[in-house]
């Protein structure tokens, strides 16, 4: 049992208290699964009058034996049985239906809640993403929507249970203060006492037990992934490393084995104690009815009653401070899932102009630069470039030049840090994303697959939404047409085997080819191409990349890479050395300048010289 760790450090995470999460949980049950509120009120009012209905019985079936009215007695008695047995039928019935009927509803709120938040993510800026403030509090909010004890759903479950307790609490306090007030007094006592020790062997367990394990928690997920990842197989596997893991796992189970005996021995010293301040309870209580029976002619139908309240307040205050305890816990998750959900970033699309309707785009970077979160220098610094409509621009360097981070910016997944960067003259900034994100194609150089139909993550569109025919043209441009005609469903096959047992999974080669063919499917006026060809050999990226420019014909594309393969086809080329674009222009004029460039070019020339005559030979060089 794990108490729950706060993030009040979080400048985003917001406090809104037990009452108002109260509120806000009501009213996601009445917006999503109104009839839940209704069924939930149903149980915990059959529960709670259940719990003392049958001392109540008890008393009347009593006063009436002790009548000794004889045959009428006994017609009493029949018609008081058919009575109290029909109502006990109701509540029971009550009871079992609302929890049939509750809890899969409240599951349905849980998904809607957790829906709420994939779309709150969905739309969150791409920079905000890698802030740590923010995936904290997302983290956070996905915690809390995680299972049905704790966090938003706990919170519905656990309100049931307080209900529950509450309303049978108010009812047996008024029947146990007409029977001796001293009783109510003794018995919050000694329920405050329990309730006490309940809340240090929480505290104590925690320390000693839970917070101990929190290292051998990330140790067991690591090794239980590692064991079941396919990219791990192989070194398992040839090294033979089975031994050596399960030894691994045997350290780690034996500290959890230790700290759960450990847990036991707190909780079992719990039900001890709970179990001695419930003989004192029960003594109190037989204590006060027999002195009320012997001195104050308390009826034995009264004793039997009163016994049935007692007992039921009792059991109904203990649980409902337990409980209340787990409701604060629960509210606090949810603390978190509003933080998030109702996460108020800078907006800044409130005052928007049109993306201009054309197909000439020229894009100006203007003195840009740009500095990660708590970096000690800018990523990109400085940078004047100017992308005309059609033109090709290369974009070269070594890694960690800063060529990413401009495409980055270019793609606004970013925005500068200083200067701007307009489209026809106007600050991109003063465009909707969703606008502006039409107007490029982009294929990255880590190619994710997503675990749809080929066709769907070629269109990026629902199988009934998209243009067949497009598909199968843009995928047979980027070479995939052999490999659609060797798969049964052609290019409606599921990818990877996640969901669909009959999925197939693609080489890197073909994951390059289906990025480009949904670039090419999209058919935006501007191409980006961020070294999406790393994995390939130097002459086969450069086929690829000329292959590709004949695709987008008069378009304007921006080719990455830290090679240059793509180089001698292109309008211009920008130079990129730690975060400044050092030269700029085209080919011939940068092998005249004999700058970084040249030199660059010079060094690799000589490796596809190398490259091509191995070839040429029949040596294979690259693997």
């Amino acid at each position: 049992m794990s108490d729950y760790k706060e993030s009040k450090d979080n400048p985003l995470h917001k406090e809104f208290g037990v009452l108002k999460n109260t509120g806000y949980i009501l009213k996601k049950m009445a917006q999503y699964q109104p009839s839940a509120i209704f069924l939930s009120v149903l149980g915990l009012v059959c529960n709670s009058v259940f719990s003392y209905f049958w001392g109540i019985f008890g008393k009347y079936v009593i006063d009436i034996i002790q009548s000794g009215e004889g045959a009428d007695a006994e017609t009493r008695l029949m018609y008081l049985i058919l009575a109290a047995g029909s109502v006990a039928a109701v509540l029971t019935f009550g009871g079992y239906y609302s929890g049939m009927k509750v809890w899969y509803r409240l599951i349905a709120v849980r998904m809607n809640m957790i829906t709420e938040r994939i779309a709150k993510v969905l739309d969150l800026k791409y920079e905000f993403l890698e802030k740590p403030d923010v995936l904290d509090v997302a983290e956070r909010a996905s915690q809390a929507t995680n299972d049905n004890q704790n966090g938003v759903e706990g919170m519905m479950h656990i309100m049931y249970d307080l209900g529950q307790n509450g309303l049978t609490v108010i009812v047996t306090f008024v029947a146990v203060t007409v029977l001796d007030p001293r009783l109510i007094i003794a018995m919050v006592v000694l329920t405050a006492l329990q309730y006490a020790y309940f809340r240090h062997i929480i505290k104590i367990d925690k320390e000693r037990v839970w917070d101990k394990l929190s290292g051998s928690w990330r140790s067991r997920h690591y090794m239980e992934r590692i064991t079941q990842d396919f990219d791990f197989g192989k070194d398992i596997r040839l090294f033979g490393l089975s031994g050596f893991l399960t030894d691994k796992f045997n350290d780690v189970y034996s500290e959890f084995v230790a700290k759960n005996d450990l847990h036991h021995k707190f909780w079992l010293r719990y039900n001890f104690v709970t179990a001695a301040g419930g003989t004192i309870l029960k003594g109190l209580i037989y204590v006060v009815l027999y002195v009320a029976v012997f001195q104050k002619n308390m009826s034995v139908g009264n004793f039997t009653m009163f016994l049935a309240f007692a007992l039921a307040f009792a059991g109904a205050l203990i649980n409902f401070l337990q409980r209340f305890g787990d409701y604060r816990r629960a509210s606090l998750q949810t603390d978190d899932f509003r933080s998030f959900t109702e996460l108020e970033l800078d907006d800044d699309e409130k005052e928007t102009v049109p993306v201009p309707d054309t197909d000439h785009y020229e894009i100006e970077f203007k003195n840009v630069s740009y500095r990660y979160l708590k970096a000690d220098r800018d990523a990109l610094s400085g940078l004047d470039l100017k992308i005309r409509p059609g033109e090709k621009l290369a974009v070269v360097g070594l890694n960690g030049a800063g060529k990413t981070t401009m495409i980055k910016l270019l793609l606004r997944l970013y925005d500068p840090t200083e200067g701007l960067i307009t489209l026809n003259g106007t600050d991109i900034r003063k465009f909707k994303r969703e606008e502006y994100y039409r107007l490029f194609a982009p294929v990255f150089q880590d190619v994710e697959i997503f675990a749809f139909l080929m066709s769907e993550n070629i269109a990026m569109q629902s199988r009934e939404e998209l243009d067949a025919d497009r598909v199968l043209l843009a995928a047979n441009e980027a070479g995939l047409e052999e490999k659609i005609r060797s798969l049964t469903k052609g290019i409606d096959t599921p990818l990877t085997k996640i969901v669909e047992d009959d999925g197939v999974d693609l080489s890197g080669g073909e994951k390059q080819k289906l990025a480009l063919a949904k670039a090419l499917y999209k058919g935006a006026r501007i191409v980006v191409l961020d070294e999406p060809t790393a994995a390939l050999d130097a002459l086969a990226e450069q086929t690829l990349y000329e292959r590709f420019d004949e695709m987008i014909g008069d378009k304007s594309a921006v080719y990455i890479s830290h090679r240059l393969a793509s180089t001698r086809f292109c309008d211009h080329i920008a130079m990129f050395e730690e975060g400044r674009m050092v030269e700029y222009g085209t080919h011939e004029e940068l092998m005249e300048k004999k700058g970084k460039y040249a030199e660059m070019f010079a060094v690799q020339a000589q490796y596809y010289k190398e490259q091509q005559g191995n070839e040429e030979s029949g040596v294979t060089v690259n693997a």
